[in-house]
């Protein structure tokens, strides 16, 4: 009897050469094992929040290019969709219809998803479908914590996981309608320029919150490896934090816009920053640097997940 190949989330261990390619643990079930066909997706959906969300003129939450468009300095949706030749229609390849659409929006929280996956009534079989949400949620119940009268810790925390439960429902209910996802966790926004400036107390705060949602997540997704491919952006920032060089950075503390986003540009960096080398574009949200990495192991994770 042949058996299914079960494929277990990445860790940053197999993932630690990020910039010649992440490694993905492939485990059997024992015995004899087949071939399992790649999906090949005719379309990309994205929703999401600011990390995945385009402006107006194609402009990104991150580094734009002063210079040379929105093509350059990708968002790592569009390192995914470049993958399998798809583009935005807010940032093209080539002329005629592109295959890929973008229903994030700068403010997206969990309770957003709802309403976008809504607005994609055609959603379904061939879909190739990213969702990464949470870190508004994070940010919010970290600022009712600085509130008088705020609920106490234990009831923040319950918060964040419970809306990780929910994001983790909603994207259960998106695979039902046939279409497969490549889903990010929150980044540990503890350990970003948002958090560092907070102070030790409020970093911890924000990375347990973080931590929270992120495990209110996982217990809820589906998680054989079939309909949804986990990509872990907190471990990724961690990882970053930890020692930068190993993922091809240079920084990854400080935020390299001294614009606020979306008008960042390669043209209002702060002094040697670099888009490619920073993680980070403002106190909350990736530079190239991060999406870079970020798109890498997702498309990874969409071309090995057996969908």
């Amino acid at each position: 009897m042949k058996m299914k190949r079960r494929f277990e989330p990445w860790t940053v261990l197999q993932r630690a050469a990020a910039a010649t390619g992440l490694a993905v643990l492939l485990t059997a079930c024992g015995g004899n094992t087949s071939q399992v066909e790649s999906f090949t997706p005719t379309r990309l959906i994205a929703f999401g929040d600011e990390a995945s969300a385009f402006a107006a003129g194609g402009q990104k939450y991150a580094v734009n290019d002063a210079a040379n468009g929105c093509r350059a300095l990708p968002i790592w949706t569009q390192v995914v969709a470049d993958g399998y030749g798809f583009g935005f229609a807010e940032c093209p390849v080539g002329t005629g219809a592109q295959k890929a659409v973008s229903r994030a929006s700068a403010g997206a929280t969990v309770a957003s998803l709802a309403g976008q996956v809504a607005a994609q009534a055609d959603l379904g079989r061939g879909d190739l479908v990213t969702v990464l949400l949470g870190a508004n949620d994070v940010k919010a119940l970290y600022a009712e914590s600085l509130t008088p009268g705020s609920r106490a810790r234990a009831a923040l925390i319950a918060d964040a996981r419970s809306r990780g439960v929910t994001l983790g429902q909603q994207v259960n209910a998106v695979t039902d309608r046939g279409a497969r996802v490549v889903l990010a966790t929150v980044p540990d926004l503890g350990l970003s320029p948002y958090g560092v400036a907070q102070g030790a107390a409020g970093a911890a705060l924000l990375t347990e919150l973080g931590r929270a949602l992120n495990e209110g997540l996982r217990v809820t997704m589906v998680n054989d490896g079939r309909k949804i491919g986990l990509v872990l952006a907190d471990e990724l920032v961690q990882a970053a934090s930890s020692n930068p060089g190993n993922l091809s950075l240079v920084n990854a503390t400080a935020a390299a816009c001294s614009a606020a986003l979306p008008a960042c540009t390669t043209a209002t960096l702060v002094a040697s920053a670099d888009a490619s080398t920073w993680l980070w574009a403002d106190d909350t949200w990736f530079a190239h640097g991060g999406h870079k990495q970020l798109g890498s192991l997702a498309l990874t994770r969409a071309r090995n997940n057996p969908f």
